[in-house]
C-alpha cells in the first residue's frame, strides 16, 4: 500500500515538473535552431584559442548545463565532424562526464518541490561546471596533447 501511495505522489512530481522541462528544451531547441550559438562561438574564437581552448568544444560549453541530451547531440555532431579519436572529442567527451546538467537539475529538483528562490544553488553549480569544463580542456591536452 505505501508503494502505490509512493508511485502516486511520484506520478504527480513528474506531471508537476513537465512544464519546466518543456521550457529548457523549446529555450535550446531555439538557441541553436537560430544560429546564436554559431555566433557566439565565432564572437569568443580569438579569446578562447589565446586561453588554449578549442573554439569547436564552446557549444558543449554552454550546452551542458542546460541539458544532457543537447550536449550528447553536440558530442555526436563532434564525432562526426573530427572523428572519434580526436582530442577535441576526447575534450568534450570529458567535459560531458565531468560536468552536471545544473539548469536542469535546479528546473527539475527545485520545481518538483515549489522552491522558487535558488539562493546559492545556481552560482555554486555553475562556478563547478566552469571549473569542470576547463579542467577538462587542460588534462586531456596535458594527457594527449
Amino acid at each position: 500500500e505505501e508503494f502505490v501511495t509512493g508511485a502516486k505522489e511520484g506520478f504527480n512530481v513528474a506531471v508537476m515538473i513537465i512544464p519546466y522541462l518543456v521550457a529548457i528544451l523549446f529555450a535550446i531547441g531555439m538557441f541553436r535552431a537560430s544560429g546564436a550559438l554559431e555566433f557566439v562561438v565565432e564572437g569568443l574564437r580569438p579569446l578562447l584559442t589565446l586561453i588554449g581552448v578549442p573554439p569547436e568544444v564552446l557549444p558543449m560549453m554552454v550546452m551542458r548545463p542546460l541539458t544532457g541530451s543537447g550536449s550528447a547531440a553536440v558530442v555526436i555532431d563532434l564525432i562526426g565532424q573530427y572523428g572519434e579519436d580526436s582530442l577535441i572529442v576526447k575534450i568534450a567527451a570529458t567535459m560531458f562526464g565531468s560536468t552536471e546538467t545544473t539548469f536542469y537539475v535546479i528546473a527539475v529538483y527545485f520545481g518538483a518541490v515549489n522552491v522558487k528562490k535558488t539562493r546559492h544553488a545556481v552560482p555554486a553549480g555553475l562556478i563547478a561546471d566552469a571549473f569542470a569544463l576547463f579542467l577538462a580542456v587542460y588534462v586531456v591536452r596535458w594527457l594527449f596533447g
